[in-house]
C-alpha cells in the first residue's frame, strides 16, 4: 500500500510541477498580450503632422514654424514630458525640456524660433526637419522607448 501511495504522490509532484512551469510560460505571454493592448492606445499620441510648410519654403522663421507636429495627451491626467523626443527618420528632432502636458490637451512643436507656452513649443531649428513626400515622426518616452509613429509618403519603414 505504501508504495501505491508514493507512486501517486510522485506523479502528483509531477504533475504540479509541470503545471507550475507551463503557468510560469503563459505568464510572459499574458503580460506581452496586455503590453501589446497598452501600446494599441498610446497615452500621448501623435495627432497631426504639418510637414508641407504652406507657402515657398523661403527658410523664413515664418515659414520654418508653419513645418509642425502635434501631440495629444489622450488621459486625463497631466504627463512630465522631461527627456521625451520626437525625431524624423534621419534623427534630427527635438528633446522635451521640463514640459507638462495636460489632461486631454495638445502641444504643437514648431520647427522654428519663438517662446515656449503651454500649447506651442519651438525646436529653434534654421531648417526644416520633415521632409514634405515621406517621412516618420518618432515619439520616444524618457526610457528611449516608442510611444508612437505617425508615417506619411511612400519611404517610411
Amino acid at each position: 500500500m505504501s508504495h501505491v501511495s508514493s507512486s501517486v504522490r510522485r506523479i502528483a509532484a509531477t504533475l504540479l510541477a509541470a503545471g507550475t512551469v507551463v503557468g510560469a510560460a503563459a505568464l510572459p505571454a499574458a503580460a506581452q498580450d496586455h503590453d501589446r493592448h497598452h501600446q494599441q492606445r498610446p497615452r500621448v499620441e501623435i495627432s497631426r503632422v504639418q510637414a508641407d510648410s504652406p507657402g515657398r519654403d523661403d527658410r523664413s522663421n515664418r515659414s520654418l514654424n508653419a513645418e509642425w507636429v502635434e501631440i495629444t495627451n489622450t488621459t486625463r491626467d497631466a504627463i512630465n514630458l522631461r527627456g521625451w523626443t520626437l525625431r524624423d527618420e534621419d534623427g534630427n528632432g527635438y528633446r522635451f525640456d521640463n514640459i507638462r502636458i495636460n489632461g486631454r490637451a495638445t502641444l504643437r512643436i514648431h520647427t522654428g524660433s519663438g517662446h515656449n507656452t503651454r500649447t506651442d513649443l519651438f525646436q529653434n531649428s534654421r531648417d526644416y526637419v520633415w521632409d514634405n513626400r515621406a517621412d516618420t515622426a518618432t515619439l520616444r518616452d524618457d526610457r528611449g522607448r516608442t510611444v508612437d509613429t505617425e508615417s506619411w509618403g511612400r519611404r517610411h519603414h
